[in-house]
């Protein structure tokens, strides 16, 4: 690794710098982009100091040496190479006119070139497909204010892999961002074959990657406001570079805000599914018309009202199997009533290789029926094969062989009265066992007679469940231990109470918020639950 303490003027003849100190510098659209608040400041990359992902700070100091990955954080690592925290000193030399930011932005740049060339990369996460992606923009920003040789021709070979196919992200979000680079360059360098490449592929991974409903395909809701903000980035871009709009680009970016929003809780946060945490809060967004919405991707989604934060919310998931961004939650469910969460998925810790990150993505960090005796199969699909609803109760069967033999869950809703009522069976004479993860907040206050009771302070929830029309007893409660945990934000891990089912032919689960003695009765094939509101009364069979 070289000495980073070039002198301005050696700069200056190396192609560095054109401004001279004081003069006006002219912002731009390249430099001043939204990512600017996620790098570093400024000052703290002067100080030779970077934090990335709510991380410690590390000092990297003058002298880079790119093999940095303090953490062996993958995240940090990628991140790190994508050198937009370079891109923050470039903005802050247009905003001050400071020519020191732009020399320690050139440094860092040309010393990354140096020691990075693609054959030998100081760190495998140079070259790897999203620090690319994510780099070139920063480059492109940088040579609105350099003009050098060295920039041009890292600018040219960023472009050529960007621009091969075999290295493309189809369907992903990261593809999006690897055509905005390569756009980025197209239009920097004027290169229209680069531009048409970009506009190309990006139509097509767009309507990959979000359907014709508007639900991100990537099987984790949370990444539908990156990939909006994205595509917002990549239409002005076009506009700017004096390029069209497709129109499949724009019509599908404008349904994905619907998505977003149905996949938000009433008090405003993202319901956890797949890779994303309960912290993801999306605003600007506009409100459905809708109340219920099923979204063929594989989301059940249904609420009572949009304007109150003490309103009913809950999500069923179905659909393709796993990929990218999903977990084996199939058949899973959440619940929020009474103004809070009640049943909670494990939600999302990062993208490292630990046990505990795949135990996130299994069938048992999620509210699931699991058959007893039998071996699971990752990434089967699941089908919902009926739906009856109207505003005050929804119902929903769904059906797979997840576990090689038939898989069935009923659901209700009821709404005002809240009781959430959950079928599970399966086929071949097997017997099911279910999961129910609980919000953290709530801990077990009893636990007999097949009736579970939770509290925090004055709010009550009671878990009751029934075999043929009877209490089965024997739940197994958690908190800690192997299953009961939660992941509601990047690298938190806290335990949460955790009700496991005893193995039963059938198992009726039923949740009641509000109260700790719900009185639940099961006569001729037809039950009845008196809430804190009322009494509400439904088939066994849920259909």
């Amino acid at each position: 690794m070289r000495r980073l303490a070039l002198p301005l003027a050696l700069l200056l003849a190396l192609g560095g710098p054109a401004d001279t100190a004081g003069a006006t510098v002219k912002r731009t659209a390249e430099c001043q982009g939204d990512w600017l608040p996620a790098t570093p400041t400024a000052a703290e990359v002067m100080k030779g100091e970077v934090a990335f992902l709510d991380l410690p700070p590390v000092k990297v100091g003058q002298d880079v040496d790119w093999r940095t990955n303090p953490y062996k954080n993958r995240s940090w690592g990628m991140v790190f190479h994508s050198l937009r925290w370079m891109g923050r000193l470039v903005a802050e030399y247009e905003n001050n006119g400071e020519e020191r930011y732009l020399a320690r932005a050139t440094e860092i740049a040309q010393d990354w070139v140096k020691d990075n060339p693609r054959g030998r990369p100081a760190s495998p996460y140079a070259w790897a497909e999203h620090p690319i992606a994510l780099r070139a923009p920063a480059l492109v920003c940088l040579s609105r204010h350099v003009d050098a040789k060295w920039l041009k021709d890292s600018l040219s070979e960023h472009a050529r892999v960007l621009g091969d196919d075999r290295l493309y992200e189809w369907g992903h979000n990261h593809g999006i961002d690897q055509d905005i680079a390569l756009l980025g360059i197209g239009c920097r360098l004027n290169d229209r074959r680069w531009q048409d490449h970009a506009i190309r592929r990006l139509t097509k991974t767009v309507k990959l990657d979000i359907d014709s409903q508007g639900a991100l395909m990537e099987q984790a809701p949370r990444y539908a406001i990156y990939v909006h903000d994205r595509l917002k980035v990549a239409m002005t871009n076009l506009k700017d570079c004096g390029r069209k709009v497709p129109g499949d680009i724009s019509a599908r970016w404008s349904k994905l805000g619907g998505f977003i929003m149905h996949s938000t809780n009433p008090a405003g946060f993202m319901v956890p599914i797949g890779d994303g945490g309960a912290d993801h809060e999306p605003s600007g967004f506009q409100n459905p018309s809708e109340r219920v919405k099923v979204f063929k991707a594989g989301y059940v989604y249904g609420r009572t009202d949009w304007a109150k934060p003490e309103s009913a919310f809950y999500s069923i998931r179905f659909g393709p199997g796993t990929k990218y961004h999903g977990h084996e939650d199939h058949l899973g469910l959440t619940y929020y009533a009474q103004g809070r969460d009640v049943l909670v998925d494990a939600g999302f810790h990062s993208y490292e290789p630990t046990r505990y990150r795949y135990w996130t993505m299994s069938p048992e960090a999620h509210n699931v029926p699991t058959v007893v005796g039998a071996r699971f199969r990752p990434r089967t699909a699941t089908k919902l094969s009926r739906t009856a609803y109207d505003s005050g109760r929804q119902r929903y069967r769904l059906t797979d062989k997840a576990y090689g033999v038939s898989r069935t869950r009923s659901v209700l809703v009821n709404h005002d009265e809240d009781v959430m009522a959950v079928l599970d069976g399966a086929g071949g004479g097997r017997k099911v066992r279910n999961i129910w993860r609980f919000d953290p907040s709530l801990k077990l206050v009893s636990n007999s007679g097949g009736k579970v009771v939770l509290a925090d302070g004055k709010f009550k929830v009671s878990l009751v469940q029934l075999s043929g029309c009877k209490p089965v007893g024997g739940q197994k409660v958690e908190r800690g231990g192997r299953l009961g945990w939660v992941s509601p934000s990047y690298m938190a891990k806290n335990p949460a109470t955790t009700v496991v089912s005893p193995a039963s032919a059938s198992l009726l689960t039923v949740i009641v918020p509000g109260t700790d003695q719900p009185k639940v009765s099961c006569a001729g094939g037809k039950v009845t639950v008196q809430t804190a509101d009322g009494a509400v009364g439904f088939k066994a069979s849920i259909f």
